[in-house]
């Protein structure tokens, strides 16, 4: 194991670097040519909107440190609404997870995933078919279990009402919130192929998503359990509608919730939904560890984990289980 000092070193990498991966052409015509000024001022340009256009790609950075004890790369998938700046600097500026795994020798990949951030976008309704999703400043706040449930968010931060004991950094709610980026509901069949050709790109592999992503993350590790090390799913949103849980009895998975999930009126059953998956998976001779943070005295985490002020003791509990399960050296 890597002490604290040494954790607490410069991360000297031996590369970085980024690709976008996935993705298909679409054709779109029938459409008028317009001419627009595409600067202030400027001479009008003629834009032909009908032709051929790239859509679908996911786009990712990685960070290979020089010394390496992670057995294989750590690919980070984040959730709705969101991009890899999930894993990136806390919203109260603290190094977020992916300096934590990096400073003990992971590889670490990091993805915008379909139609998030760097991935960049296509039209509405010509390629995607159905509107994107907008959220309020409240929503989050009061959805992710930050804030005291409905009517706790107000625009004045010294009248927002945060769910007692909380370890969410309230003080940097804003900035967080400036995270937030469209999402499409639509777009599950693009991101699963985005994220099948990086894991064919870059895998073995082990693999954490959150939120949204837990979906995918359980997908991908019963698509290619050869190359799926293992799987920690942050507060899985979802599990597969299609499941088969005998395709995961080599893939170790990890499963961490946070805190007031009992008080929430979604989160119970998503839960529940979650450990009825692993209990599958364990009939079919896997292993699962579901972790209830507060169950081993870690209280006050919200949705958004890797963010609380007590991240970096989650952060240890993972890379404790991981070195358990013989994926770091």
């Amino acid at each position: 194991m890597i002490s604290a000092a040494q954790a607490a070193e410069p991360i000297t990498l031996k590369e970085m670097g980024s690709f976008h991966v996935g993705g298909k052409l679409v054709e779109i015509s029938g459409k008028p040519v317009k001419e627009v000024a595409l600067t202030p001022g400027g001479v009008p340009a003629k834009i032909d909107p009908n032709g051929t256009y790239q859509t679908g790609q996911m786009y990712v950075q990685y960070f290979i440190p020089q010394d390496q004890h992670g057995a294989y790369p750590l690919l980070m998938w984040h959730g709705g609404g969101l991009t890899g700046v999930t894993y990136e600097t806390t919203p109260d500026g603290r190094e977020g997870w992916l300096n934590y795994f990096l400073h003990r020798g992971w590889a670490v990949y990091n993805s915008d995933a379909v139609e998030r951030g760097r991935a960049g976008w296509s039209q509405y309704p010509d390629i995607y078919k159905s509107e994107p999703v907008f959220l309020t400043n409240a929503n989050p706040w009061e959805r992710f279990r930050i804030g005291d449930g409905a009517g706790s968010f107000s625009a004045d931060p010294a009248k927002r009402k945060l769910l007692p004991g909380s370890q969410f950094p309230a003080e940097a709610y804003d900035q967080f919130f400036k995270q937030n980026v469209p999402r499409w509901t639509t777009n599950n069949e693009a991101t699963l192929g985005a994220y099948s050709a990086e894991i064919e790109k870059v895998c073995p592999c082990v693999i954490m998503v959150h939120s949204q992503a837990g979906e995918f993350g359980f997908e991908m590790a019963q698509k290619h359990p050869d190359l799926v090390k293992a799987l920690i799913a942050v507060e899985p949103a979802a599990v597969p509608k299609v499941q088969a849980p005998d395709k995961l009895a080599n893939t170790p998975v990890l499963m961490i919730y946070g805190d007031y999930i009992e008080g929430d009126k979604r989160w119970p059953t998503m839960r529940q939904r979650g450990t009825d998956f692993a209990q599958a998976i364990r009939d079919a001779g896997g292993t699962v560890d579901v972790v209830n943070l507060p169950e081993k005295g870690i209280k006050g985490n919200s949705h958004m984990i890797m963010m609380d002020k007590n991240s970096d003791q989650v952060a240890g509990l993972i890379q404790e289980w991981l070195a358990d399960k013989k994926l770091y050296k």
